[in-house]
Formats: structure tokens, sequence, C-alpha cells
């Protein structure tokens, strides 16, 4: 959707002649464009002039891009990040999309591909889809989430999940009201990760059926595989519950801010393969956005339609 005031757009790079380039190519296309040689510089830039978008490669001299796109994001919550990355640098790219970056491009990048990208990030940033319902309108409040200090046993987790599902079958409360999963506390209150179904049925494993699940295990093998596991569920789960959260507790999940379209929520749950995203306003952790949460509101739209 092209935009009724022009784009504001930084381009970040240490490599004179790609961004002397892309900022021709961008100014042609209707852009108003600065640039910046290295992430210190694109910070003094931004806090002397306004912009809509950032271009940031990962890869350049200096702080680390990924340092860059956290102070960028903590100084500026509303701008929007697109990455560059070299060939290799997925797990950084990764770790951007984590850190509230919008989108990631491999260098070179298509500039076809990067004009759409920046004009999607605009809209995200003016709201050009005010109809459609935001991240914080589908998320579970932090205040309805079960939660457990990272020191408790496995067993008082264990317990807070039960209590949610005997919760919801005596109130006949809908599906997506079940929370599969409890929030890990440390001492400050600060959220420091998840226990979920996962992490439980993963403690359960001895160790070596643990090594045997890193490894591909052909479906021919599970099936002639003898059952010579009897009573050994029994005897990990009397270990594992007596076991404190931290030790089975998986990492906190990747961010996304409660104003981002569920579009965006979609797709960040696809590329970092998270059923959940932890739902921010300025940094501060707000509530979840689950997959089925994202599933309810298609029901919603279908029904509305209908």
């Amino acid at each position: 959707m092209e935009s009724p005031v022009p784009i504001r757009v930084l381009i970040v790079d240490d490599e004179e002649r790609f961004r002397r380039t892309t900022e021709t190519i961008l100014r042609k296309r209707g852009f108003v464009v600065g640039s910046a040689s290295d992430g210190l510089q694109a910070l003094d830039t931004l806090g002397r002039e306004s912009f809509d978008v950032v271009v940031l490669d990962l890869k350049m001299p200096g702080k680390d891009g990924n340092e860059i796109l956290r102070e960028m994001k903590q100084r500026h919550p509303d701008l929007q990040v697109i990455l560059l990355t070299g060939h290799g640098s997925y797990d950084a790219a990764v770790a951007g999309l984590r850190r509230g970056a919008f989108y990631y491009l491999s260098k070179p990048c298509d500039i076809d591909v990067l004009v759409d990208r920046i004009r999607e990030a605009f809209a995200r940033k003016e709201s050009l889809a005010e109809a459609e319902r935001r991240v914080r309108d589908i998320m579970v409040p932090l205040s309805e989430l079960s939660r457990i200090r990272e020191d408790r046993p496995v067993a008082e987790a264990v317990e807070i999940l039960a209590q949610s599902f005997a919760k919801a079958a005596a109130g006949s409360l809908l599906a997506e009201t079940v929370h599969r999963t409890v929030l890990v506390l440390d001492h400050r209150g600060s959220v420091v990760g998840v226990l979920s179904f996962q992490d439980l049925l993963r403690a359960l494993q001895p160790p070596y059926l643990r090594r045997a699940l890193e490894k591909p295990y052909p479906p021919e093998a599970v099936a002639l595989e003898p059952p010579s596991h009897a009573g050994m569920f029994t005897v990990m789960t009397q270990e594992v519950l007596k076991r404190p959260v931290r030790e089975l507790m998986s990492a906190v999940p990747p961010l996304i801010d409660s104003e981002a379209n569920l579009m965006e929520a979609a797709g960040r749950m696809l590329v970092l393969r998270a059923p959940r995203l932890l739902v921010v306003e300025a940094e501060k952790p707000v509530g979840v956005v689950r997959e089925q949460d994202l599933f309810f509101e298609i029901v919603r739209i279908l029904r509305e339609q209908g």
C-alpha cells in the first residue's frame, strides 16, 4: 500500500557502495533516505532526525548489529528495523527477530523485495489496518497466566496445571482458556522461562533415551522396538517431581510488541518455531499470545463472515 507521505528510511551499512546504490534507488522510488556507516553513527542520527524504518546490516565493525538493534528499540520503541544478513548468519537474524526486528533479508537482496518490506514495516508503524485486531486484543494478560518461582519443585507446577484443567472442566470454559504452560519467575518477579508439557516429557526420558532423541529415529525402529520400559514412567515421574523448576524450564519465549498485527505474530511463530510469544509494552511483559489464540481468531473471522 502506498503511503500518502514519504517514508523515511535510514540505511546502516559499512559498505559505502551498497549504501550509495541503495540510497539512490530508494530515492527514485519516493523514499526519503539517510545513511550511516556504523551502528554508533546510526544511533546518533536517530537522536537528531526522525525515521520510520531502519535497514540495518548485522555484520559491521564495532558494536554487534544485534546490540545496536537492542539500543535502537530501547530508545525508539516504535521504530521498525529490517535486518540484512550475510551467508551463515541465520542464528544472528533469528536473535534479531527475538529482539523485535520486523524482518530479515539475506544479502544481496532483491531491491523490489526490500522496497516491499519497507512499506510493510511502515504500514505496521502507522497502523494502516486499524480495523484488524492487534496482539494486545487476543493475548492472555499476565495476570491470568499460571506462574511459579524457578526454585519451587516441579510437583507444584504440575498441580497448578492440573487446577487449570479442573477449572476449565468445571466451568465449561472454552478450550482456548486452558493454559498448558506455566510462566517461571525469578525472585524479583521477572519472567525467566516457561514450563510446558514438552519440558515435562523431555525430563521424563532417561539419559540414554534423551541421547537417542537427539538423532533421527526411523519410524520403523519405533514400531519394532520391544516394550522394555515397564515401570520406568512412574519411577522417572517421581524423580522429576522433586526437581526445581529451573532445571526443566525452557527459555523465555520470543518477544513481540503488544501493538504488532496478527500477521506479524503468525510469521514470527513460524520463523522462530515458537508456539507462544511473550507480549511486551515498553519492554515490560504484559501477556502471552499462543498458537491457539491465533486459531480462535481465525474461527472468529470465519463465523463473522458466515
